[in-house]
């Protein structure tokens, strides 16, 4: 583990099985020097278990550098629950997990992700106190999703402003891929907006939906990134950003909701080197874990997540300005601040 090439010092990598619910988790704890761990919890299905591993240890590290930028005081953490391969009951798979949040002895708080919904949040908040994400209670913020679309929409607004100088969208061209809760969120924010919105996922059903309510042209997955476009916002699994689709890519700017868009950290410079302008995803994706720290103080204020989300724009204008001006990809300029403000070395 201490070899992994993604083990960036984590101060812990937790495994968990439960034979009687067939769970198998992954708990990893990246940096508490902020705070408690706190981050989401996915329910994926791997061709690898040793993929798990992977994917926990380099979010988790992505959790610490967002709360960090973020300006909370929480550290980073991530679980992930490999779906099992046959039916199974969920709230037993759920309450086993929740059990293993409790080991980890309040290191780390975890909230919704990828495949995981409110109601799993409250199966989990049966077996330990340290969850948030719930939909009731003195301080729910409920499904954090609408919070990260709305940071993700400010984002790109920032974006354009820099790189074009509009202050409007109206008009635009934005290719989405994947309309989970927070792409579909994004696109409503962009629909308002006047944007013209080109969008894929695998759900025909949200295809339809998109096309009918929004006024999307619906394209195939393989064909998202090669559309004609000025923002590409990537909003489904990480990886979309490689060097077998960045070639195509038209779009000016990258910012979207998914995590570890870039498949590696050169693919930064890749971009800088072909004139468009990455918004680093941790960076643009902080709204869901401000909405769960606003949960995590114990009083829900909706004033206090809006001036945490008008930060978040001017933490991501600064790190554009400073990126031009050190002639550095945005990436690096972000990991750079996030590790800074983490204590780590640079």
């Amino acid at each position: 583990m201490f070899d992994h090439p993604d083990f960036d010092g984590h101060e812990g990598v937790h495994l968990f099985s439960d034979a009687n619910s067939g769970l198998r988790a992954v708990i990893t704890v990246h940096n508490t020097a902020r705070g408690p761990a706190a981050g989401g919890t996915r329910l994926w299905s791997y061709a690898d278990p040793k993929d798990a591993v992977t994917d926990a240890l380099r979010l988790s590290k992505a959790m610490s550098y967002k709360n960090a930028m973020a300006g909370l005081s929480l550290g980073g953490g991530k679980g992930v629950i490999l779906r099992p391969d046959t039916e199974f009951d969920r709230v037993a798979l759920f309450e086993a997990y929740g059990r293993a949040v409790e080991a980890v002895g309040g290191k780390y708080i975890t909230a919704e992700d990828v495949g995981v919904s409110p109601d799993d949040m409250r199966v989990i908040k049966t077996q330990t106190d340290f969850v948030a994400g719930l939909d009731d209670g003195p301080a729910a913020s409920g499904d954090p999703s609408p919070v990260t679309a709305e940071g993700v929409f400010r984002s790109i607004k920032v974006a354009v402003q820099h790189t074009m100088g509009r202050t409007s969208l109206k008009g635009m061209r934005v290719a989405v891929q994947g309309l989970g809760h927070v792409g579909y969120g994004l696109c409503e924010h962009l629909h308002r907006a006047g944007v013209h919105l080109i969008v894929t996922d695998i759900n025909t059903a949200v295809l339809q939906k998109a096309k009918t309510e929004l006024e999307a042209k619906v394209v195939k997955p393989d064909a998202i990134h090669a559309v004609e476009a000025d923002v590409f916002a990537p909003c489904a699994l990480g990886g979309a950003i490689s060097s077998s689709s960045l070639p195509h890519i038209k779009a000016v700017i990258i910012a979207g909701a998914a995590n570890n868009q870039l498949a590696t950290p050169e693919m930064g410079e890749a971009c800088r080197a072909r004139g468009i302008l990455y918004a680093p995803d941790y960076v643009v994706n902080a709204g869901g874990i401000i909405n769960v720290a606003a949960e995590v103080s114990g009083s829900y204020d909706p004033e206090w997540v809006r001036g945490k989300l008008e930060g978040l724009e001017k933490t991501l204008e600064n790190i554009f300005v400073l990126a031009r001006e050190k002639n550095l990809p945005t990436n690096v300029v972000a990991d750079r601040l996030a590790r800074k403000r983490l204590g780590l070395s640079v």
